[in-house]
């Protein structure tokens, strides 16, 4: 099965892009949203991630990869966590902006439906984010 991409959020002051970095690994917990829930259940190890500063910053910092699949949350074992590990930080970071005015990003679930902490990326939108980050695939 083909490598599937995510989009996950995080505020900085909360969990940082950098602090992925520092840490090595972390468990991407918290998600109370149930289609956000339902996103993490269906990730895969292996499967990329962008990684996203929500509203402080407001964009795509860096790159990280499901590390461990769909288990349950440990602070609530109603919900789902997955582990994440970090791939690299983007040569630069893509905004909101540039993404609500480039052509394939506009449509981007996480454009349409800003709530949700974890959305699906299409390969043709992964490859735009790294076409404006000029960081190679």
């Amino acid at each position: 099965m083909a490598r599937q991409h995510w989009l996950i959020k995080s505020e900085p002051s909360t969990y940082s892009f950098d602090r992925l970095v520092a840490e090595g690994r972390t468990v991407w917990d918290g998600v109370r949203n149930f289609e956000a829930r339902n996103n993490l259940r269906s990730m895969k190890k292996g499967d990329i991630c962008l990684f996203y500063h929500s509203n402080e910053g407001k964009a795509v910092v860096g790159i990280a990869r499901v590390s461990r699949e769909a288990y349950p949350d440990p602070r609530d074992e109603g919900w789902i966590a997955v582990d994440v590990e970090p791939v690299r930080a983007l040569a630069r970071s893509v905004t909101l902006e540039e993404m609500r005015g480039d052509r394939v990003l506009s449509g981007m679930a996480m454009v349409r439906r800003p709530r949700i902490s974890v959305t699906p990326v299409t390969p043709e939108e992964y490859e735009a984010v790294l076409a404006l980050a000029k960081s190679p695939a």
